[in-house]
């Protein structure tokens, strides 16, 4: 029996980088398939300080802001088309001469954080999704605010976290934790045995099965995995406890082929369980608050 949690997978992260935004779905499965067994935390790297130093000569972005915006976009959409999460670039204007750096972002997480790691780690989504598929212009402190106004955090505590400097010394021991364990692009993870004190470093992003695989390298015995039931039941059930969420997210988590997915939601959306909203490449899904039907004296529930 394993103790909760004994292994902690660790996201070495920046809020408006995409293929950490492609993460997402690999992160969302590690959790449900190894339930009050892994505890899923971010250390923000700062992936840049002054786009106007910045160089990716790869990608074309090269310091001149302009051209920075439209390469960024323009990568994103192709990131997209190999991580499914949707991505729309319709006004897009990451950065401006007064907004030149995704610094805000990272010390806007910890100020979140200083108030509660699950209302942060809810901050982070919506900083991710308002990057990616809304083109706020998340670098501007004004955007910051209304996003942590708008998921529950305390607004007045959150603003003088970000300007007393708090926020800044913890966003700073995470540039240092970053360093010290040689990380230098993002998404990297550090998988750690909290038990046992084993930890692997994977650098770059990571697909389910590898960081799968790593955990139960790192385990001192067999690692469980849960097998999810993909009734539609359960998958109502998921959805009440999400609200809004990802088709290629519902599709790992539950293991979906193609066909089982596009089956799943055109039956849920026909049966008004759920809405589908399009958005650039792809779509989010939205729970609509319809209850199950719940037999009172045998407790099963059909939809």
């Amino acid at each position: 029996m394993f103790r909760v949690p004994n292994f902690e997978v660790i996201e070495f992260t920046d809020p408006v980088c995409t293929w950490c935004w492609g993460s997402e779905p690999v992160l969302k499965k590690l959790e449900a398939r190894f339930p009050k067994k892994i505890k899923i935390s971010y250390v923000t790297g700062g992936l840049i300080e002054d786009i106007r130093n910045y160089r990716d000569d790869a990608n074309g972005i090269v310091g001149n802001i302009e051209e920075a915006n439209k390469n960024i976009a323009k990568q994103w959409v192709e990131a997209s088309k190999e991580h499914k999460m949707p991505v729309c670039i319709e006004g897009f204007k990451l950065f401006s001469e007064d907004h030149h750096s995704t610094y805000p972002a990272n010390i806007a997480y910890h100020a979140a954080k200083m108030q509660s790691e699950k209302l942060a780690n809810k901050y982070l989504r919506r900083i991710r999704e308002a990057a990616a598929t809304e083109a706020l212009q998340v670098t501007n402190p004004k955007i910051l605010i209304e996003l942590a106004s708008e998921i529950g955090l305390k607004v007045g505590e959150f603003i003088e976290a970000m300007e007393d400097g708090t926020a800044e010394r913890h966003f700073q021991d995470d540039l240092l934790f970053t360093r010290i364990n040689r990380v230098y692009g993002f998404p990297s993870f550090l998988i750690r045995n909290n038990y046992n004190g084993k930890s692997i470093v994977l650098r770059g992003y990571q697909d389910y099965n590898s960081i799968k695989e790593v955990l139960q390298f790192l385990c001192d015995e067999d690692l469980q995995e849960l097998k999810i039931d993909k009734s539609p039941e359960n998958v109502i059930s998921h959805l009440q406890e999400v609200v809004k969420t990802t088709p290629i997210e519902l599709q790992m988590i539950f293991d979906f082929t193609d066909e089982e997915l596009e089956d799943t939601l055109t039956t849920l959306q026909t049966k008004g369980y759920i809405t589908l909203e399009e958005v650039g490449t792809g779509s989010f899904i939205y729970y609509l608050g319809k209850p199950l039907v719940c037999d009172p004296v045998t407790g099963v529930c059909s939809y």
